[in-house]
């Protein structure tokens, strides 16, 4: 793996931003413009994923990066909860459901691959 310089290379953080950004646009329409409560919680968890990942990233270290990461995973988890909620309940469609999802697990699972990774990394260096 090269070096990565600066946290807006990692897709991860590119996968995050693209869901902000889409939850952000799925808020201004109803019946989440609205719902002031959901819209700010659903909110606060997709920009939580990107905010994680930039703000470990900072603290230059991979611990406290391997830390942040973590928080950026469970993030998605509190995410994709808000998301089976609101369509549970009928107030998105089932087509934006599935696609943010989807996304969302992508960047699990890639998030996951990550930090398993850095801890490899920081055991091996312990050698």
């Amino acid at each position: 793996m090269s070096k990565v310089e600066k946290f807006e290379e990692l897709e991860i953080w590119k996968i995050a931003v693209s869901i902000a950004v889409e939850v952000y646009l799925l808020c201004d329409e109803e019946p989440l413009k609205s719902d002031w409560g959901m819209k700010d919680q659903i909110r606060r968890a997709a920009c939580s994923m990107s905010d994680n990942i930039a703000e470990g990233f900072e603290y230059n270290n991979n611990p406290d990066f391997i830390r942040f990461l973590n928080y950026a995973k469970g993030s998605s988890g509190e995410f994709r909860n808000k998301l089976t909620i609101l369509n549970t309940a009928g107030k998105i469609n089932n087509d934006t459901f599935q696609v943010l999802y989807t996304k969302s697990i992508d960047f699990s699972g890639k998030t996951k691959s990550l930090i398993d990774y850095l801890k490899k990394f920081e055991a091996n260096k312990k050698k």
